[in-house]
């Protein structure tokens, strides 16, 4: 029975969600501020709903929705600063280590080069 009912209430919840985008201009779909509340309100109210009724969150169904949201309504979106993740560990460590190589190799070249020209002197 519970389970009949959380279906019915994320319905709803989706209903009162779509109703409260119809308010959003299309412009306006990837403006956090205008569409925080809505999309807030949709999640608040399934999980709300889910713990009333003593059922997990994030369940299948709620999840269902909040896809399903992004899919109708935020698929365009992109972020305008992209975000930058860390290389891969092995590319990492060659861009720590190539420099560090490096090192004692030129400190010997600039050795042997000051010595080279004090003997032409």
């Amino acid at each position: 029975l519970t389970e009949r009912n959380y279906t019915a209430i994320t319905q709803h919840c989706w209903d009162y969600f779509v109703s409260l985008m119809r308010n959003v201009l299309t412009s306006e779909l990837c403006e956090w501020k205008i569409i925080s509340r809505p999309y807030s309100e949709l999640q608040l109210c399934l999980e709300e709903w889910a713990e009333r009724l003593n059922h997990s969150y994030p369940n299948a169904l709620a999840e269902q929705y909040i896809f399903q949201s992004h899919h109708r309504y935020f698929h365009n979106c992109t972020l305008e600063h992209p975000v930058y993740f860390d290389p891969p560990e092995d590319v990492l460590l060659a861009m720590i280590i190539a420099p560090i190589c490096l090192i004692p190799f030129l400190v010997t070249l600039v050795i042997w080069r000051s010595k080279d020209g004090k003997a032409q002197a």
